[in-house]
């Protein structure tokens, strides 16, 4: 299984700032917890399955941003092929979820493969963990696994959008996606990941990780209590290194911020080995 989490999401999105970043980091936070093991249980595990699943999705999701319809659901009143036969059906089941589920039929039979009540209860559907259950059981439904496996781009979105709307940004979403997949998988080979992999931590993390954490922040010369907790002075850490790195800052600590540390605590070593030659030097060699 390859781990894709949070940080994979962030690396394929477009940035945004203010308000929609702020949905783009709660979205991806909280999909990205349970994005590996779910799309392993819909067999989404090799690396053209995922990108195209993540580049597809993004998409759809609006960079991400949003899991729920930014119109207001009326163009689908009244529309019987959607199941929507009550007054008020056109909103209430409006498009909802990282591949947007429309329509009351459409709620109810997902609802039931997932054993779920989505047709009583249709605003459970932007939920984004659950966005993201009801968009693998849409791939798994238009057996879509067949046409990525092939990379065939063009028949992956027909199957999604029913015609090829967005092609050019799903194309490069898909692109960003395999160069991501691509560097977990370099970290694999370097015996990163995934068995020995250290957990993404956040705020409210505690544990072990969280003194590993701590104590290398430390080493690079931030002042930090090491308890194992993961509080507003850890994250302000976090995100000061990650400003530092040129990464996303959103004070989340996933593969790519594990590795930037890594990195810098080497630098750190062979520099202080450095000086240390130098000063030794030094003092066996004295001035006259």
């Amino acid at each position: 299984m390859i781990p894709v989490d949070a940080q994979t999401m962030r690396e394929i999105a477009p940035r945004f700032s203010g308000e929609w970043a702020e949905r783009q980091t709660r979205i991806t936070a909280a999909v990205g917890e349970v994005l590996a093991p779910t799309l392993a249980a819909y067999a989404i595990t090799t690396r053209l399955r995922i990108a195209h699943f993540l580049g597809q999705t993004c998409h759809e999701a609006a960079g991400f941003r949003t899991t729920e319809e930014f119109a207001s659901g009326d163009a689908y009143e009244g529309r019987r092929d959607l199941g929507n036969t009550k007054p008020g059906d056109g909103r209430r089941y409006k498009g909802r979820g990282l591949i947007q589920l429309t329509g009351r039929a459409n709620y109810r039979d997902t609802g039931k493969a997932l054993n779920i009540d989505l047709e009583n209860f249709p605003e459970r559907a932007a939920q984004p963990a659950l966005s993201l259950s009801i968009a693998c059981e849409y791939w798994k439904s238009r057996r879509i696994n067949a046409a990525a496996d092939n990379d065939d781009l063009i028949t992956v979105t027909r199957l999604i959008n029913g015609g090829l709307n967005g092609l050019d940004d799903r194309r490069e979403r898909t692109t960003r996606a395999k160069a991501a997949i691509t560097r977990i998988e370099g970290l694999m080979l370097e015996g990163t990941t995934p068995r020995n992999a250290r957990p993404v931590l956040r705020r409210g993390s505690k544990g072990e990780a969280v003194i590993q954490l701590q104590l290398a922040l430390r080493k690079l010369g931030f002042m930090l209590s090491i308890d194992g907790d993961f509080g507003p002075g850890t994250e302000v850490a976090v995100a000061w290194f990650q400003r530092a790195q040129r990464l996303d800052i959103d004070g989340i600590v996933g593969p790519g911020t594990w590795v930037a540390l890594d990195m810098a605590a080497k630098v750190t070593k062979a520099i202080k080995a450095t000086k240390a030659q130098h000063a030794s030097a030094g003092q066996r060699v004295q001035p006259r």
